[in-house]
């Protein structure tokens, strides 16, 4: 297991970037740093486990590159596409050459395409891979990742077999929308990212707007703490938190108990559905203000 120092210089250098990592994903990162794996980061929406990769790729200095999963989504959209217009033009431009030789020309690399996994690979600098939301990806998809998850390497039938330049850290995240196979689990770390509690998600307020002071964080972190655990459609995520908060700074809120009726009115920056809307009435808003310290 890391030491303690070497957790704290990852999550000092997180927050730093402005993200507050607990513990446990400190580890999980500094395990992925040192073993080489990718790291699957697991929970719900709006948690931050995409920030994690952005924070990552800001603490080392290093290009962030994104492939946002789909259902649908297929090997030519994630790793390479040839230039089909170049390619044609380059077989009219040399009628009459030997087809083999046209034949290598247009499959070569000039007219090769680059999109996230194969770009993710041929950085001279390692950089940070993102494979955003994979749940939502189908199956095969899965499968077609496991050559790179497991020797960082591409196979394309005209050119041969891609090695990486340099490794990538790869973060992988999952709403758990659908469950994924064991064998893309198995060849990942695995960190669940839950929402933070209390004192963290005051801290989070700290580090991201610096016009919110300690007091008023917590009194935001702590109704909003309150707020998750009603019954809501859409729980709202740490990105809500922060749009809560800046819209009562943005009002000279200081304390929410003074203003029960802007706190109220507000809270429009929570919630996503005119059903949690209702939910929220103002009744509501008011016993749950009142267990706001």
């Amino acid at each position: 297991m890391p030491n303690a120092t070497s957790r704290e210089k990852i999550a000092q250098g997180l927050a730093a970037c402005g993200y507050i990592a607990d513990r446990d994903l400190a580890t999980a990162l500094w395990l992925m740093d040192m073993l080489r794996r990718p790291l699957l980061l697991e929970g719900e929406a709006g948690v931050g486990k995409t920030e994690v990769a952005r924070a990552l790729a800001s603490l080392h200095n290093t290009k962030l590159i994104r492939l946002q999963c789909y259902e649908g989504l297929d090997q030519n959209a994630a790793l390479f596409e040839w230039n089909y217009q170049r390619q044609l033009l380059a077989i009219k431009a040399r009628e009459g050459d030997d087809p083999d030789n046209i034949e290598e020309h247009i499959f070569s690399e000039r007219y090769l395409l680059e999109r996230p996994l194969l770009a993710a690979i041929r950085q001279e600098r390692s950089p940070v891979l993102l494979i955003d939301e994979i749940d939502r990806a189908d199956e095969e998809f899965e499968a077609f990742l496991f050559e790179l998850l497991s020797d960082f390497q591409i196979s394309i039938p005209e050119l041969g077999t891609v090695a990486a330049i340099s490794i990538p850290r790869v973060i992988l995240t999952s709403n758990g929308t659908r469950e994924l196979s064991d064998a893309l689990r198995r060849r990942c770390l695995y960190h669940y990212v839950d929402f933070p509690d209390i004192d963290r998600e005051a801290r989070i307020l700290l580090a991201r707007l610096p016009g919110v002071d300690a007091s008023l964080a917590l009194q935001i972190a702590t109704m909003v703490d309150a707020v998750r655990k009603e019954d809501l459609r859409k729980t709202p995520g740490v990105a809500e938190t922060l749009d809560w908060a800046a819209a009562l700074v943005g009002l000279g809120v200081q304390r929410l108990h003074d203003n029960p009726e802007v706190v109220y009115e507000t809270l429009m920056c929570l919630v996503k559905t005119a059903e949690d809307k209702a939910r929220l009435s103002r009744e509501v808003s008011d016993r749950l203000l009142g267990r706001v310290a």
